[in-house]
């Protein structure tokens, strides 16, 4: 049956003993690296849009000189994620190493970020946001300020969104109490220009429910500079995100992308959104659940990008990874694939040309941070299926044949993090006829919206003795 694609049956295997038990002793914060303070400031007065490149330039040019090299005893990592289940421990990962990629998807369809594309086009930036705003600054009032005010959602109901929207944008709202007259008017003059870029466009009628102020001002940026990469930055500073620390989009672009899906029945997918929690065009709080949404007619066996005008795999198109993620992969001293939407957060990332012969080349730790629980995507999975599905994407198994690698599983991952009592079950004789032998089980708490989640203290420590060993031996490099 199509199923039996995604790897051996489960099992729940009596042999144990490749399974090791993680209860490690708390970090020290010796090797935390001292916050960048810029005090440096955009406004659109000094940049006008004709020259915005130029602008950009020199905002990086000035920052980066304040910018000091890492510490060498830090490792670095690469991280594939969306923007929400790996959010819980990025501020743990601090206590090891503040050099991490965090690689994202542009391709969200959903929530406010759905408004934004629809109204303005361009890549959905939400994911992107809400990592942004976890590396953010916390240790003054005014960051925590910023990053409050960045990290505000306008009330569900039209009405009231677009009354405090305007309170907002005229620099009435409260929530600009403690921002200091340079942030106030660099964050301003951003959210002025995207409710401008909205009012330029009368026959589209914007929504404001639910909306997030960062994505708001995400979009202003990207518009105004015509530019992801200047947009990231200018957040990245806005937000005083360390500067060893790298947000990365997997691919690069200024337009819109749609992820699509492929399902073992032949049924196809258009969307993010339709295919890990579909909400029949209501704006209403996600839950990713297996029960919360209705069941897919059939396992998914693949995703790709689609043109936004398309309904199938005719429509397929081949986006360009992102370079700066190409050249991040070939020097980390890890690689790892968090926890989160499996098909919908982790492979859009991995099923473009470069992320798999990259991957597998290298001998560093690639390790899988297994979900805790099922959610639509994976119900019924095992360990090793999570393991199969990321080698079908790495080695882009189902697409173009001309384009696919033959790579096997263990050259792609090479350690396994488990959640301790986590639902996904551990079936070890399939793991290791896939060459995945290195299985750690790691301490988990009880979240009240998700269930069974890493605890990220013991997850941290488990990373760093899986970092570790290699970076002792000599065999991070390749």
């Amino acid at each position: 049956m199509a199923d039996g694609w995604l790897g051996p049956a489960i099992s729940r295997a009596k042999t144990t003993r490749l399974v090791r038990f993680f209860h490690a002793p708390p970090l020290s914060n010796n090797n935390k690296l001292s916050k960048l303070k810029s005090s440096s400031y955009l406004s659109m007065a000094q940049c006008p849009s004709s020259a915005a490149s130029a602008c950009a330039s020199a905002f990086a040019s000035a920052s980066a000189s304040a910018i000091s090299p890492p510490l060498p005893a830090q490792p670095s990592l690469l991280v594939f994620s969306g923007g929400t289940a790996f959010n819980g421990v990025v501020e743990e990962l601090k206590n090891l190493t503040t050099r991490v990629a965090h690689v994202l998807p542009v391709s969200d369809d959903g929530g406010s970020t759905a408004e934004i594309v629809r109204v303005l086009g361009g890549p959905a930036v939400g994911d992107i946001r809400s990592r942004c705003l976890r590396l953010s600054d916390q240790s003054t009032a005014e960051a925590l300020a910023v990053r409050n005010l960045l990290g505000h959602r306008l009330p569900l109901d039209p009405r009231l969104a677009k009354s405090e929207w305007y309170q907002i944008v005229e620099g009435e709202h409260s929530l600009w109490k403690g921002v200091s007259r340079p942030y106030r008017e660099t964050i301003l003059a951003f959210l002025v220009y995207f409710q401008n870029e909205i009012l330029r466009r009368p026959n589209e009628s914007f929504c404001f429910s639910n909306g997030s102020i960062g994505n708001f001002f995400f979009a202003g940026a990207r518009t105004f500079f015509q530019s992801l990469d200047a947009a990231i930055f200018l957040f990245s500073r806005v937000s005083d995100i360390p500067p060893e620390s790298l947000v990365l989009p997997v691919i690069s672009t200024n337009g819109r992308l749609t992820l699509g899906c492929e399902l073992w029945d032949g049924t196809m997918i258009r969307g993010q959104n339709e295919i890990s929690h579909p909400t029949n065009g209501f704006m209403q709080p996600i839950d990713k659940g297996c029960s919360a949404v209705p069941a897919l007619p059939s396992r998914i066996k693949r995703v790709f990008y689609m043109s936004s005008e398309g309904g199938s795999s005719l429509h397929e198109v081949f986006p360009l990874a992102n370079t700066s993620v190409l050249d991040q992969l070939t020097s980390v001293d890890c690689i790892v694939y968090a926890m989160g939407s499996l098909f919908t957060s982790i492979c859009p990332s991995l099923v473009l040309r470069g992320i798999g012969e990259i991957i597998s080349s290298r001998t560093c730790p690639k390790v899988l941070l297994l979900n805790g629980t099922h959610d639509r995507e994976t119900c019924a999975f095992s360990a090793s299926c999570f393991v199969t599905a990321i080698t079908d994407a790495l080695n882009r198994r189902y697409g173009d044949p001309h384009n696919h690698l033959e790579n096997l599983p263990s050259q792609y991952i090479n350690t396994l993090l488990v959640a301790k009592d986590g639902e996904i079950p551990l079936d070890i004789e399939c793991l290791t006829s896939q060459g995945i032998v290195d299985v750690i089980v790691v301490d988990s708490i009880q979240d009240p919206k998700v269930g069974i989640v890493f605890d990220p203290k013991s997850l941290i420590n488990a990373l760093a003795d899986a970092v570790g060993k290699h970076m002792s031996t000599g065999d991070v490099r390749d």
